[in-house]
């Protein structure tokens, strides 16, 4: 606990130096120090933790030259890296500071650090010239004063400031004089007139000692020789000049004259005009002096950036034997202009920016810098296209650019940034830097379908692996992150899908039935699809991109399934639900167990035109025009005793049944359907003339079997153990009717002779029934005498339903042949014929629960 709190303590002072220091770090270093060694803490004192510095890659930006330090990666320190030579780096300049940049990253931060190079007293004096060689006149008087060159020091400050030392001489002494800051004006002056007879050269030592600590030392030889004759050297009307010139003034420019006057006459007194050898050759390339005008000019290009002034040494020398001279010194101040732009560096660049980057990320650090000076140094910043960037000043001359908005990659993947500096020179000097600054994407775009529900039809019988449709999302996103992929997300169908009966069994998913494809989108048919077993499959499709997190998206695809006519019509079994007598009125027919298509079914002679022997019952698993079925009598053809309702494939006669048309008539029936191509099926009906008793019995067999077997549906496949039981009940309730039958005839014999009222019983006179049929293609109705249908639905609405009820057979006479029972006489409760269908229907119905228990 005490070692945090003393962490934090030192973290916060850290910062508080930091504010108060202007967030500036300087250290000091002294040149010529030896590689490795060690400026300063700099991790410590920028407040980091050990390790936090290479974790963060702390590390250096220098701008133009060599920085000479680097960051050490383990430590954090800010080491020496190469030698140090302050002269190098900054020259006269004082002090030497190097300029440098830190980064710091993980945030994004920039720190600036000055090194200040300390001078040592690594340069001794130095003087052009080993051996300087002076001519003196013999009449020169003494105080004559005859400037020397002086020496250089590299070294800054104490270490540049020079004294010098003349070795003993009765003759000359030594006149030092400062100009200024580590100038001086170094004279040898005559002190005793010289005798060139006696003493024709001189040859005298000048010594330049620094003050460093130790103190180093540079010499120059002065060989005097004394000469005779011209004794006045020239003299200029002023010691020194002073001159500013502006940096754009062009090669050529005139800014001083000279002039020097000369006491002696003739050939002595001309003068010449030219730089003493004190001034270095750069500079005699520079500037011209006129020889014998003594006019100034320039002769290059000055630039205040690199030199702000010039110290000449003029001299005037005339031509005497030997010649004298005079010196002056001209002083030449360079005057700035603003003739450089200024220049944007780009230090650091973070691309591409995520475009879900927030307001302020740091996206570049820039540096500017004018190498002028005041006004015309000074620099103003700005970033175009305002938005969505923007700058901030860090530091002097230091910026970084940032972000002011929310970027969206969708609306602008990219950026092309300019960075304008203006100088505040007039007219102002402007420099600009553009930057690309791409934006990656992120995934904030979920797919997207272009209909929110697909309709496809599709017709039934496809081949397994067609294509239904192809679908598509759209992902604005980039890369995976706009890769959809596709799948069935949800959705089926139930066994009550189907229309049919072979509907499935079970729900099951619109997997089994279709597939996607993960790239394309493409909807396949895992297998072919039936309509009768699936009408209408819903199910959803879903497009997941491949971001991180993944987005997704759903679609409602509505499969309607199309019906083809790939279903023949099938025949259907008797309604009575066994393979007893299937019939109608006075026909009956059954199917044989050993040829579904066979039927048969028994026709009494005599029987008008119109009247039903059998009704051929079907169904068409299709739907519409493709399940509408039609009935044509297919053999015999042309004028046979039958015929077929064309639409309710009821046969009847087509005039009245004679004897001379055989004991049997065999008729092919041909049921088709409305499709395209039309299906069909075949039915065989076997019709048996038989006498009109025997098909009345036939009939009330056919009726009783009925009526025995209830509103029941019909049994498509039995086995056959259930078709024996019925059989033998057939024939067990046909023997019944028979007894019962004759029974009733004896008591109404019996009766009506005791009455002595002998007359034709009527029995039975019921009136006309009516057929009525529902189907998918219309309604439609016939008379019957002595029967009445009932067509139901069974199973999906294709099958029929037959019930029979029980009448009594029409007594023999006109009335019976014509058939017309409903005007038969009507009898009273008192007559002998009030035995009638009354007491009959009685014992019948008594007889059935009898023989059915």
């Amino acid at each position: 606990m005490v070692v945090c709190v003393r962490a934090v303590v030192r973290v916060l002072v850290l910062q508080a130096a930091w504010a108060l220091g202007g967030g500036q770090v300087r250290y000091s270093v002294p040149e010529e120090a030896k590689g490795g060694t060690v400026v300063g803490r700099l991790a410590q004192d920028l407040g980091l933790e050990a390790g936090e510095a290479e974790a963060r890659r702390l590390r250096l930006v220098a701008q133009g030259r060599r920085a000479s330090v680097e960051v050490s990666g383990a430590s954090g320190a800010l080491v020496v890296s190469s030698r140090l030579d302050r002269e190098e780096l900054c020259g006269k300049s004082a002090p030497c500071a190097l300029r440098l940049e830190v980064l710091l990253e993980r945030p994004l931060r920039v720190f600036h650090v000055e090194v200040e190079v300390t001078d040592i007293n690594d340069n001794a004096p130095l003087f052009r010239a080993d051996t300087k060689n002076l001519s003196i006149a013999e009449l020169s008087l003494p105080g004559s004063r005859f400037p020397l060159e002086g020496a250089s020091d590299a070294d800054i400050g104490a270490n540049a400031q020079l004294s010098y030392t003349l070795s003993p001489s009765e003759h000359f002494a030594l006149d030092v004089k400062s100009k200024g800051e580590n100038k001086h004006s170094v004279a040898l002056v005559l002190v005793k007139s010289l005798d060139r007879e006696s003493m024709p050269e001189h040859r005298l030592v000048l010594m330049a000692i620094d003050g460093g600590r130790p103190s180093l030392m540079g010499t120059v030889e002065l060989l005097v020789s004394v000469l005779d004759a011209n004794d006045n050297a020239p003299q200029f009307n002023q010691s020194s000049y002073k001159v500013r010139l502006p940096e754009s003034a062009p090669p050529g420019t005139v800014f001083l004259h000279l002039k020097a006057t000369d006491k002696d006459e003739g050939i002595n007194q001309e003068l010449s005009y030219g730089f003493s050898e004190a001034v270095p050759d750069k500079l005699k390339d520079l500037f011209i002096i006129d020889r014998v005008s003594g006019e100034m000019r320039t002769a290059g290009k000055l630039d205040f950036e690199d030199v702000q002034s010039y110290d000449l040494e003029v001299e005037a020398r005339d031509k005497g034997v030997p010649p004298l001279s005079g010196h002056c010194s001209v002083e030449l101040e360079v005057l700035d202009v603003n003739d450089n732009a200024p220049e944007v560096w780009v230090t650091s660049l973070s691309v591409p920016v995520p475009e879900d980057a927030s307001v302020g990320t740091v996206v570049a650090l820039l540096s500017v810098s004018d190498r002028d000076s005041g006004a015309n140094g000074r620099v103003r910043c700005a970033v175009w296209p305002p938005a969505p960037f923007g700058l901030v000043a860090t530091f002097a001359g230091s910026y970084s650019l940032v972000l002011r908005e929310a970027l969206d990659r969708e609306r602008v993947s990219e950026y092309e940034v300019e960075v304008r500096a203006e100088d505040g020179g007039a007219p102002p000097l402007r420099a600009s830097r553009g930057l690309r600054v791409p934006v990656s994407d992120v995934n904030d775009n979920a797919p997207a379908f272009a209909q929110a529900v697909y309709t496809v039809l599709a017709r039934e019988n496809n081949a397994a692996g067609a294509e239904l449709a192809r679908l598509w999302a759209r992902d604005p996103d980039e890369a995976g992150n706009g890769r959809v992929s596709y799948s069935v997300a949800e959705g089926g169908a139930g066994a009550g899908a189907g229309s049919g009966s072979g509907a499935g069994s079970g729900w099951r998913p619109a997997s089994s039935y279709v597939s996607v494809d993960a790239e394309s989108g493409r909807l396949w048919a895992l297998r072919p699809l039936d309509y009768e077993e699936l009408q209408v499959l819903q199910f959803e499709v879903r497009a997941v991109d491949a971001g991180e997190p993944p987005l997704c998206g759903n679609a409602t695809v509505q499969l309607f399934v199309v019906d083809e006519n790939d279903n023949a019509p099938a025949l259907l079994p008797p309604a009575g639900g066994g393979p007893g007598p299937w019939a109608a009125g006075e026909a009956s027919a059954s199917a044989s167990a050993s040829s579904p298509g066979s039927l048969w079914a028994r026709a009494a002679w005599g029987a008008p035109a119109g009247q039903v022997v059998a009704k051929i019952r079907a169904v068409d698993a299709d739907s519409g025009y493709n399940a509408w079925l039609r009935y044509e009598l297919w053999e015999p053809r042309g004028k046979g005793p039958f015929r077929v309702g064309l639409y309710s494939g009821e046969v009847s006669t087509a005039r009245a049944l004679e004897e001379a048309d055989g004991p049997r008539q065999r008729l092919l029936i041909v049921v088709r359907d409305h499709g395209e191509p039309s299906r069909s099926a075949t039915a065989t009906l076997s019709v048996s003339l038989v006498e009109g008793a025997e098909a009345a019995l036939s009939a009330s067999g056919a009726g009783a079997s009925s009526s025995g077997a209830g509103l029941r549906p019909a049994a498509g496949a039995e086995g056959g153990a259930a078709a024996a039981a019925a059989a033998a009940t057939n024939v067990w309730l046909v023997v019944a009717i028979c007894a019962v039958s004759s029974l009733f005839l004896l008591a109404v014999v019996l009766y009506g002779a005791s009455r002595w009222a002998p007359r034709a019983a009527v029995l039975a006179g019921p009136g006309p029934a009516t057929l009525v049929c529902a189907s998918e293609v219309g309604s439609w109705s016939y008379s019957q005498r002595q029967s009445r249908s009932l067509c139901v639905a069974d199973g999906a609405g294709k099958s029929d339903l037959m019930v029979f009820s029980p009448n009594c057979p029409p007594p023999p006479g006109p009335a019976a042949e014509n058939g017309s029972a409903e005007k038969g006489p009507s009898l009273s409760p008192y007559s002998s014929g009030t035995v009638g269908c009354p007491l009959f229907f009685l014992f019948f119905s008594h007889f059935f629960c009898f023989v059915f228990r």
